[in-house]
């Protein structure tokens, strides 16, 4: 997937600034492509350019002008095919797995100790995830907005963040608590 995927999906929603489309990335798709705001600017440039985004310009009174983005209709062709595409397998890339792997060999408390931010870092996400699917779901419960809502593609996704969010936390914290008990348990011998 590239980055131009990913933002065109962004906006499906409608309209959206460059800021607009930063911070919903940093809500919920970041879930699953993450992107700085330099590189959204610049993607939303390209995309303009190869006519999948349309851009307007805002005049504004008390602040700077803005400019708007949405897909035309080239751009959903475009996620169509990909949407169509043969999915790759996706693989973990992370340095904490690299220290538990080596945890054996080096200080466990300072493994112990990343473990432990990586959990109370997934416990924030998961607040904020509940808040957004809250909010997605708009005072209905989960089984009737799967149902009947009308954009559940969003909703989906912030599932899937969820779940390997908790997925994050639990391993972490499991991770941790052996690490500290073979840590105490070696300190007795």
């Amino acid at each position: 997937m590239a980055l131009r995927h990913a933002v065109l999906a962004a906006l499906l929603d409608g309209e959206l600034s460059g800021y607009q489309l930063a911070k919903a990335f940093d809500l919920g798709v970041a879930n699953f492509w993450h992107a700085l705001p330099q590189q959204l600017y610049a993607e939303l440039a390209r995309l303009e350019r190869d006519g999948l985004v349309s851009g307007r310009e805002i005049v504004q009174d008390t602040r700077p002008n803005k400019r708007v983005f949405t897909v035309t209709d080239a751009g959903l062709a475009e996620l169509e095919r990909f949407a169509a595409a043969d999915g790759k397998p996706s693989f973990i890339r992370d340095d904490l797995l690299v220290k538990v792997q080596a945890a054996d060999h080096v200080d466990a408390g300072e493994v112990i100790a990343r473990l432990t931010e990586r959990a109370a870092f997934a416990d924030a996400k998961i607040w904020l995830l509940g808040g957004l699917l809250r909010k997605l779901r708009g005072g209905r419960s989960e089984e009737e907005f799967l149902r009947h809502g009308e954009r559940i593609g969003p909703y989906l996704t912030c599932l899937r963040g969820l779940a390997f969010e908790q997925g994050n936390r639990d391993w972490c914290r499991r991770s941790a608590a052996i690490l500290e008990e073979r840590r105490a348990a070696h300190a007795r011998e």
